[in-house]
């Protein structure tokens, strides 16, 4: 699927990597199954493979390469060679399914929430396919497996069973599931058949170790972390009352009276506690910045409106272009509501300052914002 395709250099690079880090396993635990947290497993992978790391997006995929995306996994093994995996948390979209008439109705709706965030992500970053890559850990060893990231098949959903108050077991004509009702979690059957194994050395006393490995091979981690001057976080709806997206203005400004309007123009929101907390993180009113969106295209943008209250593209309809019509493909003429970001998962946006005249754009999962709203309000900055 993808790791097959690569060339023997980059795969060696990328045995090495994990090898590496799984050998310091002793720092962190005395058993014989190695060590990988799954943050170090995703930069092994794209400084390897050059792939873009895309995990901080908050989306299905965690890295991706010439329009492949891959949700990049890492768990422990098992005696049956197969178990069930977190795919999908849906607790801030509860309200889209607790009012379910039954079992089979939840699992629909579930699956259809599910359906919704692989297209989505897939718009988001213009990827037109998804697989998963798993690093299975066992006893000294690495397995990699990969399987395609395929939507649930509504028409052929079935075995919807409650195996207890809390867990929806069901299957399509591809996969088997399990919905957590408790947590608002998704969960998929994996099953471990390596497209790659390798040995780990797991040292007795790492470190005796480290300063070897850290100059050769666990520094060059670091380096597949990109460093950012400062970020804030922006909401795609109003705070004012209700939350919610207003009909004439943000996401829906096309549809504000006053003048004649492109039908795709549409602002991101900048609250004006953004500016008094991080005063300077963005440039002064009108002035233009390149920004990079999730699928790679720079488009040149601006803060505008009195107070700085808006994120405009130049022209102004470049922003919705890709907001409206790739990533929440709304039909001409259509408002877009709260319920379309709560099917996405999504209601808010990370800006990344890379410089005074470049930044990154990428979507967050629902109630980001408003975490950061509250840790920086409660912060002295």
């Amino acid at each position: 699927m993808f790791i097959d395709k690569q060339p023997i250099e980059y795969k060696n690079s990328y045995v090495g990597l994990l090898q590496a880090v799984g050998s310091l396993s002793r720092l962190f635990s005395d058993n014989k199954v190695p060590y990988l947290y799954y943050r170090t497993a995703e930069n092994a992978f794209c400084l390897a493979f050059s792939a873009d790391n895309l995990a901080r997006g908050d989306t299905s995929a965690d890295a991706s390469k010439n329009g492949l995306g891959i949700g990049l996994k890492t768990f422990l093994n098992t005696k049956s060679g197969d178990s069930f995996q977190k795919v999908a948390e849906f607790n801030k979209a509860r309200n889209l399914y607790a009012d379910s008439k039954n079992s089979d109705e939840l699992v629909r709706t579930v699956s259809r929430l599910r359906n919704r965030r692989i297209q989505s992500t897939k718009d988001i970053h213009g990827l037109s396919n998804m697989i998963y890559h798993s690093v299975i850990r066992d006893n000294g060893k690495f397995y990699v497996v990969e399987e395609p990231m395929e939507l649930v098949n509504l028409d052929k959903i079935t075995n919807v069973h409650n195996n207890s108050d809390k867990i929806i077991s069901f299957e399509d004509d591809k996969s088997e599931y399990k919905f957590n009702l408790s947590k608002s979690t998704l969960f998929k059957r994996f099953y471990n058949k390596p497209v790659l194994d390798f040995e780990v050395k797991i040292f007795e006393n790492p470190f005796e170790m480290l300063e070897v490995l850290y100059s050769e091979k666990v520094t060059l981690l670091k380096e597949s972390v990109k460093a950012y001057d400062a970020m804030v976080y922006l909401p795609l709806y109003s705070e004012r009352g209700d939350r919610h997206i207003p009909e004439k203005s943000g996401l829906n400004q096309w549809n504000a009276g006053g003048r004649s309007r492109n039908e795709k123009e549409v602002y991101i929101p900048i609250p004006l506690w953004i500016h008094r907390e991080y005063e300077n993180f963005f440039p002064p009113k009108d002035t233009p910045f390149e920004l990079k969106l999730p699928n790679g295209e720079i488009i040149s943008a601006k803060v505008c409106q009195q107070g700085g209250k808006a994120l405009m593209s130049n022209p102004n309809s470049k922003l919705g272009e890709w907001l409206l019509d790739e990533v929440l493909k709304v039909n001409s003429g259509e408002l877009v509501t709260m319920e379309m970001l709560d099917e996405m998962g999504i209601d808010s946006v990370e800006v990344r300052k890379v410089n005074d005249t470049f930044f990154e754009i990428d979507f967050k999962e629902t109630g980001t914002y408003d975490d950061f709203r509250e840790n920086s309000l409660n912060t002295d900055n």
